[in-house]
């Protein structure tokens, strides 16, 4: 058959994931969009007093991690994230891991991003529009200690 071969070759599609919550019990939540799963290392740029050349060397500094963004619909009776956000009081955040994974066409994994000490930052209502004709989206953003980055058909790690 056409394209088996070639399997391997074609990156991944991005619209089926799960998102699990451990709080201390594994929750399942849907969302429609996960954005901001970066990483990167902070630029410490140095130079001896007495060193010849007239530039800085660049050094690797501390890891730093952007705040992820969870969007998904507004439910009857669903005041999750408004729950959560609640509970901010003098830095006495109830704190969660979040597991992210891209699926397969099986419902496998094949990439998973780990999210330690994650605390919500911000929550964000839908908009509200009389000629709109769209669902209503509410954001959830959220602020975590550290991401271990993992793809399943390789053992290790990428980013932790």
């Amino acid at each position: 058959m056409a394209g088996e071969i070639q399997d391997n070759v074609w990156p991944l599609p991005k619209f089926k994931f799960q998102v699990t919550f451990t709080d201390p019990a594994k929750i399942q939540v849907q969302f429609s969009e996960v954005s901001g799963l970066d990483a990167e290392a902070q630029i410490i740029e140095y130079r001896h007093g007495n060193s010849k050349e007239n530039w800085a060397i660049k050094m690797p500094g501390i890891q730093k991690f952007n705040n992820v963004t969870l969007k998904r619909g507004v439910f009857v009776g669903n005041n999750d994230y408004f729950d959560w956000f609640a509970k901010i009081k003098a830095n006495t955040i109830k704190r969660a891991d979040i597991t992210i994974q891209l699926l397969n066409q099986d419902n496998e994994p094949t990439m998973t991003w780990n999210l330690s000490k994650a605390w919500p930052t911000k929550v964000t209502s839908t908009d509200l529009k009389s000629d709109a004709n769209e669902a209503a989206i509410e954001t959830l953003e959220i602020a975590f200690e550290s991401l271990t980055i993992k793809n399943e058909n390789k053992p290790g790690t990428a980013a932790s």
